[in-house]
Formats: structure tokens, sequence, C-alpha cells
């Protein structure tokens, strides 16, 4: 079973804020700013939008990167023992 998908990996990557993170919550993905989120869960946190864009070729992602990117990251939620 997949916890992050291509459509939370695109959240991340559109979200406004410069310092977007996503967060894994009771079974979600959840992209705040990364000064919204508190201690209880900064072990939660599954990526932050700056540590992806080293893994972006191009001007525009296509679904195929998110879909790389989503699965890397659901490697994560995985590892965090969700």
């Amino acid at each position: 079973m997949a916890f992050i998908d291509r459509e939370c990996v695109r959240h991340l990557l559109e979200a406004p804020d410069p310092d977007a993170t996503l967060v894994f919550v009771r079974g979600e993905c959840v992209v705040l700013p990364d000064a919204e989120i508190d201690d209880a869960h900064r072990g939660l946190v599954i990526a932050r939008r700056r540590d992806l864009t080293a893994h972006i070729h191009g001007d525009t992602i296509t679904d195929q990167q998110l879909d790389l990117l989503a699965e890397r990251l659901d490697n994560v939620v995985h590892d965090l023992g969700a």
C-alpha cells in the first residue's frame, strides 16, 4: 500500500511557502511550512521541498518524475513504521 502518491509530491512542490515540508500525520500526507511543525511531529517529516529540487530535471516536472519521487518518499514513510 502506497502512502505517498504523485499528488502529495505535486502539492509539496507547488506549495507557496519556500520552506514547505511534507509531514505524515495520522495516515495522511500534509504539507506545512517548516515553522509550523511542532516537536511532536518533527520526527514525522518526510521531505522538505528544497531537498527535492536536486531530483527535478528541466523546467517542467513530468508525471514520471513525480511518480519516482513519490516512490522514494513512500519508502521513507514505510521506514518510519507506517
